[in-house]
């Protein structure tokens, strides 16, 4: 794989395009409140729903998907960016969560 742009979970800038890339119940459990849900698997079919004009910020778990997504949208026209560490780094930074249920946001 190439080398993808990476920042620290503490350098998303705020006004980007924040992708989670995770499966349903990841999203479910505990997610960035301003984040855009396109799950990896779906992304191909999605991708008119990614905005053009803004910079892609692109989040899993820890890292891995994140880092394929961003190769696969910057070879398509995008300006994509990895988040290290993923949704693990962002819960340990202490940024804001949100479930889709009553329970506490957790990653998983």
């Amino acid at each position: 794989m190439p080398n993808v742009p990476s920042v620290t979970v503490n350098d998303v800038p705020a006004d980007v395009t924040l992708l989670d890339v995770r499966e349903q119940d990841e999203w479910d459990a505990g997610h960035a409140p301003e984040a855009l849900h396109i799950p990896m698997s779906e992304l191909a079919g999605r991708l008119e729903e990614l905005p053009n004009d803004k910079d892609v910020y692109v989040i899993c778990r820890s890292g891995g998907r994140s880092a394929r997504v961003t190769a696969y949208l910057n070879g398509n026209g995008w300006d994509a960016t990895n988040v290290d560490g993923g949704m693990q780094a962002w819960d340990v930074a202490g940024k804001k969560m949100v479930s889709e249920s009553q329970a506490d946001p957790v990653v998983i």
